[in-house]
């Protein structure tokens, strides 16, 4: 026991081995750091690929009825891996990882925000926009043959 009060009072004429958090400039984060993904949609072809590539699923596109797709990121979900930017065709213009850091989360809703909910209706949009398809061409085939009976 002699020792270790020893040891506390020796380590308070010992320098500092921690951070002046308030007091510290900002840290220079490394050429490799991993940071957020950010998404340029104005670049984007929209091929999916960085959505098949993100192991933990953090990246959904949806599908509109008119066809488009819209892209969704869970920034709580990503482990910063970077596999949806190496995926990705156009990396650096249409994805690519920044320097900017996920805030921290104060609440558990922020980060279980239905993410789980938003990933369900992503793929049932994507169904249905493929049935909306494949009826439409059913029907186009069906005006067709009636054309050709009556024409």
């Amino acid at each position: 026991m002699f020792k270790a009060l020893l040891q506390a009072f020796m380590n308070l004429f010992r320098p500092v081995h921690t951070v002046k958090y308030p007091l510290e400039e900002d840290i220079v984060l490394p050429k490799e750091y991993r940071g957020l993904i950010e998404f340029g949609a104005e670049e984007c072809i929209y091929c999916d690929q960085c959505e098949k590539a993100c192991p933990p699923k953090a990246i959904v596109f949806s599908q509109n009825e008119d066809g488009s797709k819209e892209y969704n990121y869970n920034s709580y979900l990503c482990i910063y891996c970077g596999e949806c930017v190496r995926a990705c065709p156009k990396p650096g213009k249409a994805l690519w990882q920044s320097e900017k850091k996920q805030p921290c989360a104060i609440k558990t809703d922020d980060v279980n925000n239905g993410w789980f909910v938003w990933q369900r209706e992503a793929a049932e949009s994507r169904v249905r926009y493929a049935e909306m398809k494949k009826s439409a061409k059913a029907q186009k085939a069906e005006e067709k043959k009636d054309d050709e009976k009556n024409g």
